[in-house]
């Protein structure tokens, strides 16, 4: 029986037998309702728009309006957090869909228990990308320089000094953010707590106007605060 906390769901895939599959797999699950289906992403930012899910799992590859510029549209009109789902790990859409706001990205030929938990933990707030991917996918992010790809509150941000709004120590937990590092690895290179590390990551979100560590990332490394090299 769903409650009047469950989690609520979106699937956009312009594969009927793709949406009737990930629903299926989420059905069983008490605390997760797929309230909506998108065949494209116009119908996608509209459901979202009415149903105000929760997570919306989007396929990059779609015709009329493709997942990016969905997932651009559901981050700015919406509280829903975008889920990538894509065959290739690093497929050029989802690079820009995470530039554009999607909280991660997940394989499609992944298990039952891999989508329930990435759709609870995105749902949670939290980031949906090993640090391993991290590395690779944001270095890839910043070479290949694409401003047209950079969404304007993003560049904004960027250039506009926020960073000088962070203590020294939300700078420094920032920028092991952007390495790719998990809040317990953050903690032990700053020898702190857990705890203080969710404390300096949540006032670095708020300060700079950020939805999740993805887009932090993205920041660190498109403002100059950290760069590929400086990670490696």
């Amino acid at each position: 029986m769903r409650t009047r906390n469950s989690i609520r769901v979106l699937i956009a895939d312009d594969h009927t037998l793709v949406r009737d599959g990930l629903a299926m797999m989420l059905a069983e699950q008490p605390d997760i309702e797929v309230v909506g289906e998108a065949a494209d992403g116009a119908e996608a930012v509209s459901a979202a728009r009415e149903l105000q899910p929760h997570v919306v799992l989007m396929d990059v590859r779609m015709p009329r309006v493709d997942g990016v510029a969905a997932t651009a549209g559901i981050c700015r009109e919406t509280a829903a957090k975008v889920l990538v789902l894509t065959t290739f790990d690093l497929d050029e859409y989802v690079y820009d869909a995470l530039r554009a706001g999607a909280s991660g990205f997940l394989l499609k030929d992944m298990r039952r228990a891999e989508l329930v938990e990435a759709v609870r933990v995105v749902s949670a707030g939290e980031s949906l990308l090993a640090p391993t991917v991290t590395r690779r996918l944001i270095s890839d992010v910043v070479r290949r320089s694409r401003p047209a790809a950079t969404p304007p509150a993003v560049a904004r941000r960027a250039g506009d000094g926020r960073l000088a709004a962070l203590t020294a120590r939300e700078r420094e937990t920032l920028c092991q953010v952007a390495r790719g590092l998990s809040n317990a690895e953050i903690a032990a290179e700053l020898f702190v707590t857990e705890h203080t590390v969710k404390t300096h990551v949540s006032s670095v979100l708020a300060k700079l106007g950020l939805r999740d560590r993805v887009q932090a990332v993205v920041l660190a490394y498109e403002s100059g605060l950290v760069t590929p090299r400086s990670q490696e």
